[in-house]
């Protein structure tokens, strides 16, 4: 491996966010709000739309899958940050740096192939809701998720063969604040115009392969609302379809600008990044639950089930019975020996 053939490099070192250790501060409590609220949203979501039977249908499945690749995805990058945050030097080891590059893209690349799957199904959904049962089964359902981490696999792996044959000649300062090969490019000695090529035609490759099916998935899917007669039915499709289009435009317009723009560490990379790695993961639950009556309806029944489930266990603390027959015996009492004092 090239990496082996440089052993004078066993790390490199991000230039991070800031240099201020006031910003930096202030930076870290930002991302660690940013976190624990992206954890708690995409937990809380997941957990509803297992606990819900309403939800157990197609674009649910999917949103969970979603939901549970957030969290994976945020958790990449941004407990390294916070870690940053609060280090005087901000290091990662070559192993580290590859093994981000390589779930940073597995993660956005089966995310972005899983916004695409949404989109199919909302056109399943609206445009032929008499076979959506039949087009979307279980089982196809099931194989269009694999597929996406099958495919992102593929990916990351090419991805992850570019960055190993990159040869470095001592430059070992990152110009970001997480590993990722357009970062890498600038420190290489070598020649890296067919590894750029290649980085900028898989982008295109994904990107398209992903983007096109929801742009041909929404041009029907508007067709159709035109087409309808009724405005509380157009009202209804427009919001079902509106979260989605949310989350598509501010994972796809941020990922795409990281990964087709020269790479300069200027403040746009450092904010598309942030954008699609942090951001996006955190206000996904939020889209899909305020402008969802269908999430907000289970969040709720999912909230009065744990109330009633505790308000059980409080009530059966304070009426347990001592006799498994009969709550009225006071405790100590057994009918056998009060019959018995009798005689």
């Amino acid at each position: 491996m090239a990496w082996k053939n440089h052993s004078s490099i066993t790390e490199f070192i991000f230039t991070g966010l800031s240099d201020d250790p006031h910003i930096e501060a202030l930076l870290f409590v930002l991302f660690l709000v940013v976190y624990l609220l992206t954890m708690t949203g995409n937990l809380i979501l997941l957990l509803v739309i297992k606990a819900d039977s309403h939800l157990h249908t197609p674009m649910y499945f999917f949103l969970s899958n979603l939901s549970f690749l957030d969290l994976c995805f945020s958790s990449v990058t941004v407990p390294k940050l916070l870690k940053d945050l609060l280090s005087d030097k901000k290091t990662i080891s070559v192993e580290g740096c590859l093994a981000q590059v390589f779930f940073v893209f597995i993660t956005a690349g089966t995310e972005a192939f899983l916004l695409s799957m949404m989109a199919y199904d909302r056109y399943a959904a609206i445009c032929h809701p008499l076979l959506y049962g039949q087009i979307m089964s279980n089982e196809l359902c099931v194989r269009l998720v694999l597929i996406s981490w099958g495919l992102a696999s593929l990916n990351s792996v090419v991805i992850v063969l570019l960055a190993v044959n990159l040869d470095f000649c001592g430059a070992h300062i990152i110009h970001h604040y997480t590993c990722e090969l357009p970062s890498l490019f600038p420190l290489s000695c070598s020649d890296i115009s067919i590894n750029l090529d290649i980085l900028i035609c898989s982008t295109l490759l994904h990107g398209l392969g992903t983007s096109l099916p929801i742009f041909f998935s929404y041009a029907r899917i508007v067709s159709t609302i035109l087409s309808m007669s009724s405005t509380r039915g157009r009202s209804k499709v427009f919001n079902t379809c509106s979260s989605h289009l949310i989350a598509v435009i501010l994972f796809f317009g941020s990922g795409l600008v990281r990964y087709l723009m020269p790479t300069s560490g200027s403040s746009l990379d450092l904010l598309s990044s942030l954008q699609y790695s942090a951001i996006t993961p955190m206000l996904n639950p939020l889209i899909y639950s305020l402008k969802n009556q269908e999430v907000k309806a289970a969040m709720r029944r999912t909230l009065g089930k744990f109330l009633r489930y505790f308000g059980d266990i409080d009530q059966s603390d304070l009426h347990h019975p001592s006799s498994p027959s009969s709550p009225l015996y006071p405790e100590g009492y057994s009918p056998e020996l009060a019959s018995a004092d009798k005689f």
